[in-house]
């Protein structure tokens, strides 16, 4: 269960990953986009009601919405209404964790490309032992995918491949993603802004020790068979704002790797934070979508807003 856990989010904790396996995805039908009518966030009422976590953060003259996405979705989950919609309508700016425009997409094979491929020669099979391999050529065979499929890239792009790969098979769409609904969604007038890089988030991954890179693909291909049904329980708790369980989700999926929770998590979230201090000096009315899990348990943006004396109340 642990690895289970551990793999999902690692998965789900970057949303170049998934967006890096969805640049081409086709156009799923969305939401129109919003009337260029803003709405005063000072006006804005959001209902109370079972839908994904969003909180706000204010002062005389800056409102910033924060709302918990994934990276991936099953088409029929219906989440962009109510609340979320109002708070969007009355926004200037969309901020995502990378840049969600087209032509940012567009440049993520040359990303993957520059970073997640051997050069010196090796293969992905090539660094594994007869145990190792036979468990990794089982996972790709239940997928439908040759044993090569990932052999140019190093461990922690095939791991992340293998299970976004999976995920999508069990109908988990990047392209209905919640920022990815988003971004289709939104009108030309609305300014977007990025947190992070793509080059960034891939670097969280690449730089880990060979062997640890090793082992998120061994425990990916181990579990290959429960990825979807345990990512769908996620989604039921993201889906009607229970934070508490997505948050134990996350602890318990870090809980024996410190270093990685403060890589993927707490470092940025401490950034994110800071970035949030520093934007309500500017005017205005901004709409943040990030990772839900950044958003809920211990050390979340919200507790690192706090040390900075600000308060964040929740709003659905």
């Amino acid at each position: 269960m642990t690895k289970i856990r551990r793999t999902l989010t690692l998965t789900l904790t970057s949303a170049a990953i998934a967006l890096s396996l969805s640049a081409c995805s086709s156009t799923q039908t969305l939401p129109s986009p919003v009337a260029e009518q803003k709405v005063a966030a000072s006006e804005v009422e959001l209902p109370e009601t079972k839908a994904p976590a969003m909180w706000k953060v204010a002062d005389e003259d800056t409102t910033i919405y924060m709302f918990g996405t994934v990276h991936a979705l099953p088409d029929d989950v219906d989440w962009y209404s109510g609340g979320i919609k109002t708070a969007l309508d009355s926004s200037d700016v969309l901020v995502t964790e990378i840049d969600m425009t087209p032509e940012a997409m567009g440049k993520i094979q040359q990303v993957v490309a520059d970073v997640a491929i051997f050069k010196d020669g090796s293969t992905v099979r090539s660094v594994m032992n007869d145990e190792q391999r036979a468990t990794y050529e089982a996972a790709m065979a239940k997928l439908s995918l040759p044993p090569h499929a990932f052999d140019q890239f190093e461990p922690w792009f095939a791991a992340l491949s293998l299970s976004q790969i999976a995920l999508a098979q069990a109908g988990f769409n990047p392209a209905s993603g919640s920022e990815m609904v988003l971004e289709r969604t939104i009108g030309d007038h609305v300014e977007r802004e990025a947190l992070e890089t793509v080059e960034f988030q891939f670097g969280i991954f690449d730089t880990l020790p060979p062997e640890s890179q090793l082992e998120f693909l061994l425990e990916g291909a181990s579990e290959v068979d429960n990825l979807a049904s345990f990512l769908g329980q996620v989604v039921d708790k993201w889906a009607v704002g229970d934070v508490e369980g997505v948050a134990k989700f996350m602890n318990e999926a870090f809980e024996s790797d410190p270093e990685m929770t403060e890589a993927l998590l707490h470092a940025r979230n401490r950034t994110w934070a800071e970035w949030i201090d520093t934007r309500l000096d500017e005017p205005g009315t901004i709409f943040m979508a990030v990772g839900a899990g950044h958003l809920a348990g211990e050390n979340s943006v919200q507790d690192y807003l706090a040390e900075r004396g600000i308060t964040t109340a929740r709003v659905q």
